[in-house]
């Protein structure tokens, strides 16, 4: 018997929403790709929600090592800790999705962990963000969250994906009994992989009122209370938004002065860009020259000036060590700033409150002023 939901909107209004089957299947897998966010990272752990990097939908799985793929996946998703997530999409009117779908994807999660290169894997990802035209720099930024080195991120994942700690999820408007008890026995035997089942149903009422609500099955977490502002999903920053969360977290000293930096960018016309992150703010700096984007710094709605040398090293004249280590040492020449040699293809970060100072401040500027002479005047 299909379920029963309601919606109370803020006028007092009660709508019945009921639950409907999906047109197809191809319209899940589409939400997914959309709202990975669908994939309740916080059921899958309570403590530490999982966030979603899709790397691409019908991700290519070969059965050998020279071999093109044998087999289509239907997402590959990357977690913030760099496990691979093998997602399979059925709906419950498909008759496999009894037992035939987990000896599937126990097959592509086989050879995957066999046959996958972390360089397609990379490549692949950079690929679907330019079809969906999304810069896959700032999807990155916004996805790691400061947590994690890019480089450290895409060799965790190699290591994890070479150790088999991996994750199955098969997903559907309804998970049946016989497969629930499957996967609950599996994910028990299971170490270090993992392998879940997510329902995603779908509840529709009148006025094109449309409501998903997911359950993870194959473990006992239990979705951690919500309290406030939901911020475990994406979340678009504005110069108002950012700025207010800055002035809650660092106070007014701080804000005054990432407000001063902004008012230079803007006198340079450097192209600003807020960010998406769930739970952090960021402010990015972006020249734009000769058609090609430098990313120059970023700030963050709890402190930190993120000086982006990790993404520097990939754009002349910034790609030779030693034009970094010039600027490193222009930064270094601000009071109580010790950023290590060794940090010049890294994301080292400079505390705002140093640049307290008139004079700390202005070497801040002046460092940077001399960033975009150096790429304004480079010839290649």
């Amino acid at each position: 018997m299909s379920e029963i939901i309601f919606h109370l909107d803020n006028n007092g209004k009660l709508t019945e929403l009921n639950e409907a089957a999906y047109i197809s299947e191809n319209l899940l897998q589409q939400l997914l790709a959309d709202y990975p966010n669908l994939i309740s990272g916080s059921q899958i752990n309570s403590i530490r929600p999982r966030r979603w990097l899709l790397i691409s939908r019908e991700f290519r799985v070969p059965d050998d090592t020279d071999a093109s793929g044998r087999w289509s996946l239907d997402h590959l998703f990357i977690d913030q800790d760099g496990i691979p997530t093998l997602v399979e999409v059925k709906r419950s009117t498909d008759t496999r999705i009894r037992r035939e779908v987990v000896g599937q994807i126990l097959d592509y999660a086989a050879n995957a962990v066999s046959y996958w290169k972390i360089e397609e894997i990379i490549h692949s990802f950079e690929e679907q963000c330019k079809e969906a035209g999304k810069d896959s720099i700032l999807i990155l930024h916004d996805f790691l969250q400061g947590e994690n080195e890019v480089e450290d991120f895409w060799e965790q994942t190699k290591t994890n994906l070479k150790a088999g700690k991996i994750r199955m999820l098969i997903i559907a408007d309804i998970i049946p009994k016989e497969l629930q008890r499957i996967i609950e026995f599996l994910n028990g035997q299971m170490s270090p992989a993992e392998i879940l089942g997510l329902e995603i149903k779908q509840f529709i009422g009148k006025d094109n009122i449309k409501t998903l609500v997911p359950r993870v099955i194959g473990q006992t977490t239990v979705a951690d209370t919500i309290k406030g502002v939901n911020k475990t999903n994406n979340f678009n920053w504005t110069e108002e938004t950012f700025f207010a969360e800055l002035a809650a977290k660092r106070g007014a000293i701080e804000t005054e002065i990432a407000k001063q930096i902004l008012h230079w960018l803007q006198e340079k016309n450097i192209e600003i860009w807020y960010g998406e992150g769930a739970k952090l703010g960021s402010l990015v700096a972006i020249l734009k020259y000769a058609n090609v984007k430098h990313f120059m710094f970023s700030l963050w709605t709890n402190g930190p000036i993120e000086i982006s040398f990790q993404w520097h090293k990939y754009k002349p004249p910034f790609d030779n060590d030693q034009k970094r280590i010039e600027l490193l040492n222009k930064l270094n020449n601000i009071k109580d700033v010790n950023i290590p040699i060794e940090k010049i293809s890294a994301r080292p970060s400079i505390a705002i409150y140093l640049l307290a100072n008139k004079i700390e401040y202005q070497k801040f500027i002046d460092a940077f002023e001399w960033f975009i002479d150096e790429v304004k005047s480079y010839k290649p």
